[in-house]
């Protein structure tokens, strides 16, 4: 079956409620403002199985078939067609809720982080991209608890627009750090110290942030994005 095609079958698994309609004059963003709709008559957000989208997260994601974390998957859809897919899953670092919050580090109920991103080239640049985030935010609460929501954006491919657009704050760029190759390949975990490779230094990453619990400290500072913050 050629990706983004819903068989008859495979439709009835997905979950519809509360899926957002775009013929709407205005829609409302997560913080209650408003943004644009966009003209491009994309029919709703939807909950779906992290299968449907995984062909075409393997074909325009930047990590290809790297494998990637379930858990709460959506698709763009309009027409039977899947537009975008994305995920939200736990954090992949416990840390995270250490340095970010000042919690301890099996405190990770309520905390998500985007895993997985990807709309059609087309789109891209239409507003249809935060659109999709935002109301994926909408369902995602719907379906559990959100404390948080982090993302990351790698900054030797872009700033992460989409997610200021999508009302995220922006808290800089993680902390430098290396990565050990073999053979032109990431040595994942292990002791390095008798082994054949290089050291070479890991693209920092763009840090983004939603936070809905009000009880929250937040540690990180939170900045200003600037276009020569970058590394």
């Amino acid at each position: 079956m050629p990706f983004g095609v819903f068989e008859r079958g495979e439709e009835k698994m997905i979950n519809c409620e509360g899926g957002v309609s775009l013929a709407q004059q205005t829609l409302q963003s997560v913080s209650g403002g408003s943004n644009p709709t966009p003209s491009h008559h994309i029919n709703w957000v939807v909950e779906c199985s992290p299968k449907t989208i995984e062909d075409l997260i393997k074909k325009y994601h930047y990590l290809g078939d790297k494998p990637f974390r379930k858990g709460y998957s959506f698709a763009l859809r309009h027409k039977g067609f899947i537009k975008g897919g994305l995920i939200w899953h736990g954090l992949s670092a416990p840390e995270t809720t250490v340095g970010a919050f000042g919690l301890d580090r099996k405190n990770q109920d309520g905390f998500f982080e985007l895993g997985r991103l990807v709309v059609l080239p087309e789109l891209n640049g239409k507003g249809i991209t935060s659109f999709f985030i935002s109301h994926s935010i909408r369902l995602l609460r719907k379906k559990t608890n959100v404390r948080a929501l982090i993302t990351y954006a790698d900054s030797e491919r872009h700033n992460g627009i989409v997610y200021r657009a999508s009302n995220f704050k922006y808290y800089g760029l993680t902390k430098k750090k290396k990565d050990f190759y073999i053979n032109g390949k990431i040595k994942e975990r292990g002791k390095t110290k008798t082994l054949s490779g290089e050291w070479k230094d890991r693209s920092r990453k763009h840090r983004y942030m939603l936070v809905f619990d009000k009880t929250l400290t937040i540690k990180w500072k939170q900045n200003y994005y600037k276009k020569e913050a970058k590394k």
